[in-house]
């Protein structure tokens, strides 16, 4: 037997300290299905009405990179914040997160990440806020990294300087000596992934939230699915649109989700995506009830509560099922409108598929636009209880 050379001791313990600072993601480990809500409070904010009972996690929405620091741009959102915060008393399982950033919002994180100095500020900022607010952890929607956005700044070291920051945060949430849970959203396509490095960023999230929705938009020339699980069935396709359109390769939750899973990272730590509302597109023909026909422009983006009472097999609209994409979709023949959304089944399918395929969960944009008696939320978890009786 060898004996520890004792004069070591002080050595080890510097090296196993730095190690477990930099590295730790507690829950990727714990394979607790998540069911994650991102919120954004209105002004007749009633926390008592929502369904905190059936999520792990709610994000607060959203935060941003204002001066280097993580702060809402509107006051009141910090009032928001405590409300839904005092709830936990009630929840005690539930974690309250904040999103930073989001579509709208990232203009400051390319600067800020771009040096040690400021991501130090931002690191802090975000240590203080979850201390001030009782908060437990934050959700990066940088949108994007190495790639405009909206029009943001951006740089080709955002690629580097994103792991820096998910490193540096990771390392301060756990010299805290609390769990802090620290997640990411990612775009539903491939060419988001040539401007992170993956595997490298998951040494620090537990986490990858995946927006499969928004497949499809405004500048869409045909009606098609937004937030499909499944592939697009293209040798159904006899429109010359679609086909003509569909020579980039479509897009799905099964094959975005493939892809990332591909490049050998933990399964546990990817979490599938539904949308709350829907997507619609005017001026289609009526072959094929809508699917994959040349529209004549976008019509609007409707919340699934609107959809619901106003839409689902009502005013002229009839329910569609694709068996191929497992979506619904809505098509009025009268007014030539296609709506493409996720519904009761399909949010069901998305969880079966989470769970079956070993994700870590599945997260919804956003809750406010659930049906009042809570139709998709109440789908995922009793699709997730279901699967683990």
């Amino acid at each position: 037997m060898k004996y520890l050379n004792l004069s070591l001791i002080p050595f080890i313990l510097i090296i196993f300290i730095s190690c477990s600072s930099e590295s730790t993601t507690p829950e990727a480990g714990t394979h607790e299905f998540a069911i994650m809500a991102y919120y954004v409070p209105g002004n007749d904010i009633a926390p008592e009405k929502l369904p905190l009972n059936k999520l792990t996690h709610i994000i607060i929405s959203f935060t941003e990179v204002i001066n280097n620091k993580m702060v809402f741009p509107d006051p009141s959102g910090y009032d928001k914040l405590q409300m839904i915060v005092k709830e936990k008393s009630k929840h005690p399982d539930l974690k309250v997160m904040v999103a930073c950033g989001g579509w709208d919002g990232s203009g400051g994180f390319s600067d800020m990440a771009a040096s040690s100095a400021t991501r130090n500020i931002f690191v802090q900022s975000v240590v203080d806020f979850f201390e001030r607010y009782n908060v437990d952890g934050v959700d990066i929607d940088w949108e994007y990294p190495g790639l405009p956005g909206i029009g943001n700044t951006y740089r080709e070291k955002d690629k580097e300087n994103f792991t820096k920051l998910m490193k540096e945060l990771r390392s301060a949430m756990n010299k805290t000596g609390k769990v802090y849970t620290l997640t990411f959203a990612a775009a539903g396509w491939e060419r988001y992934f040539d401007h992170i490095e993956l595997k490298k960023v998951l040494k620090y999230a537990d986490y990858i939230n995946m927006m499969t929705y928004d497949f499809e938009g405004g500048h869409t020339p045909v009606a098609a699915h937004h937030t499909n699980l499944g592939k697009v069935g293209l040798f159904n396709i006899k429109s010359k649109a679609a086909l003509n359109y569909y020579k980039q390769s479509p897009r799905s939750a099964e094959k975005i989700i493939s892809f990332v899973l591909s490049k050998g990272i933990d399964s546990r730590q990817v979490v599938i995506g539904c949308a709350f509302y829907g997507r619609g597109w005017k001026g289609v023909p009526p072959e094929d009830h809508g699917l994959y026909q040349a529209n004549k422009g976008y019509w609007k983006t409707i919340t699934y509560n609107t959809i619901h009472y106003n839409y689902e097999n009502k005013n002229g609209f009839i329910r569609h099922w694709d068996d191929i994409a497992k979506a619904p979709y809505l098509y009025n023949p009268n007014d030539s409108i296609f709506i493409s959304y996720d519904d009761a089944m399909s949010v069901k399918l998305k969880t079966a598929y989470a769970q079956t395929n070993n994700l870590g969960g599945v997260m919804f944009w956003e809750l406010k636009h659930d049906t009042e008696n809570n139709i998709l939320v109440n789908s995922i978890y009793e699709e997730m209880k279901q699967f683990r009786q």
